[in-house]
């Protein structure tokens, strides 16, 4: 996402994406966050610092959240929506990332990329706006199939 609804396309090169490198878990129940941490090792992805959010953390701008220490927030479980946002890492980590999600079988949530624009957006923000492009997408997808 580039702005307000546009997507751009992440191609599979060692170009980094922007910000600094890592995580931003979000909606993980505690007992789930070491869960992910055993996948991330499983492919290969163990060096990324991860933040996990909780729902105190919910109006609290991107770039405050980004700028946490890594494994801050472990532990704590959290009901907001479930989503991992990506900073920093190379575009061929981020299809790493969700190719072996979605083969692991991992419940549904949103994905997206930090961008300039959205670093300084509050979290309930950004979920608000992924959730209502995956309702369109949703939504585009069954009236194709019709």
């Amino acid at each position: 996402m580039t702005n307000r609804g546009e997507f751009e396309k992440v191609n599979r090169s060692s170009t980094s994406l922007y910000g600094a490198r890592k995580l931003l878990v979000c909606g993980y129940a505690a007992a789930a966050h070491q869960e992910l941490l055993e996948f991330l090792k499983y492919i290969g992805l163990d060096s990324i610092p991860i933040v996990f959010a909780s729902d105190k953390d919910i109006d609290r701008p991107l770039k405050d959240m980004m700028a946490r220490a890594d494994r801050s927030g472990m532990g704590a479980g959290s009901t907001i929506h479930r989503a991992i946002i990506l900073s920093g890492l190379t575009e061929k980590e981020v299809h790493t990332l969700i190719g072996g999600y979605r083969q692991a079988g991992g419940p549904e949530q949103l994905w997206a990329v930090l961008t300039p624009i959205s670093e300084g957006w509050p979290l309930r923000q950004l979920l608000e706006e992924l959730e209502a492009e995956h309702q369109a997408m949703k939504q585009r997808k069954q009236a194709s199939d019709r």
